[in-house]
């Protein structure tokens, strides 16, 4: 299973719509709008995503850190 970052697992809560297929579809559609850094975080939480299979997606929860 991947691990990841808090900062990887924020950026993809914004883009999960439920399915692999359409949170890779959201984030790819958003790349060109991207600046520097956060391109490089989004482009590798999407290798980790594309790594998964669709019953290792299904058993990984993406949603954003709460505020302390």
């Amino acid at each position: 299973m991947i691990r990841l970052t808090v900062e990887e697992e924020n950026l993809l809560s914004i883009y999960n719509t439920g399915s692999k297929r359409e949170l890779i579809e959201n984030v790819n559609a958003a790349l060109p709008f991207m600046d520097g850094d956060i391109r490089e975080l989004a482009v590798r939480a999407l290798q980790k995503i594309d790594a998964l299979t669709e019953a290792e997606y299904a058993e990984l929860a993406i949603s954003a850190a709460e505020d302390e």
